[in-house]
């Protein structure tokens, strides 16, 4: 192992994820499935995709040192899964994924890309390049998602993008403040102008754009309704655990006038609750 190799994994290895801590963060992701209450082997291998994508999130977000060359050092352990050999624990346990699955490694690469892009990109100049990353960000988890399923079909996968893609740009709709101060911005920048992402009250000129984001969301989530409608077994159950934690998101900031600078506006349980229902319900 060359020294980049060496550094990187004795780096990495503190940053190793408690799997089942993961499942009770996956709310806060945008995530909202109650893992405990599926069956033991889809829970478990869920649990594994959550784990693996909040790994290289940690490692993009918050490792010290270089960044780029820790990401490096995982897309090659990424690499082994083909040949059963990875040595850090998050990609050892996308495994028996991979195998059994017969997932592609091509989602797992893409959430490290999408880490390398946070290294050098700091801001996004319309909703369309802001759609690009989450590509990269977001669409791979819930393709893994139907991997676990065994439901990746062209039109599952297709709706699923779109809906991963509102999630994560309703998460960024709550986190404008947090985002800024670290120095992103994720938020159309052509938009958003010159205003202040950072300041402790919301501007009714930032209302607005907050607003235009989540209607552009709510519709980016209503081809989940009929890949809810698709599924079945626990996989619908899932699935329709993440579209209404979005559209309870919607009603949040609705509901709070998109003032998204005075506290964290979450979607409440039972918001979230009425819209599982009436997802499951639908035929």
């Amino acid at each position: 192992m060359n020294e980049i190799g060496r550094s990187a994994s004795t780096e990495i290895s503190g940053l190793d994820v408690d799997l089942q801590a993961l499942a009770g963060q996956a709310g806060s992701e945008n995530f909202p499935v109650a893992l405990r209450f599926l069956p033991k082997r889809p829970r478990q291998r869920l649990e594994r995709v959550y784990a693996y994508s909040r790994f290289v999130d940690d490692i993009g977000d918050e490792a010290a040192g270089n960044r780029s060359a820790l990401l490096d050092h995982v897309e090659r352990d990424v690499r082994r899964l083909h040949v059963g050999s990875p040595v850090l624990p998050p990609v050892c346990g996308m495994q028996e994924i991979v195998d059994d699955c017969d997932m592609p490694l091509q989602p797992m690469l893409d959430l490290i890309d999408a880490n390398r892009m946070d290294q050098v990109v700091s801001s996004y100049e319309t909703f369309d390049d802001l759609l690009g990353y989450c590509r990269l960000s977001a669409a791979p988890i819930g393709l893994m998602v139907l991997y676990v399923a065994g439901a990746a079909t062209e039109p599952n996968i297709a709706d699923s993008d779109q809906v991963c893609a509102a999630l994560q740009v309703l998460e960024h709709c709550q986190d404008v403040r947090e985002d800024a101060l670290s120095g992103r911005v994720y938020l159309p920048s052509s938009e958003v102008g010159e205003l202040d992402l950072a300041a402790e009250r919301t501007s009714s000129e930032l209302r607005a754009v907050v607003r235009t984001q989540v209607e552009r969301s709510e519709q980016l989530l209503q081809p989940g309704r009929a890949l809810v409608g698709r599924l079945r077994g626990w996989s619908k159950i899932a699935v329709a655990g993440y579209l209404a934690g979005g559209l309870a998101t919607v009603d949040a900031l609705r509901a709070a006038d998109y003032d998204v600078m005075a506290r964290l506006l979450k979607p409440t349980n039972r918001r979230t609750a009425y819209h599982a229902l009436r997802l499951l319900a639908s035929r």
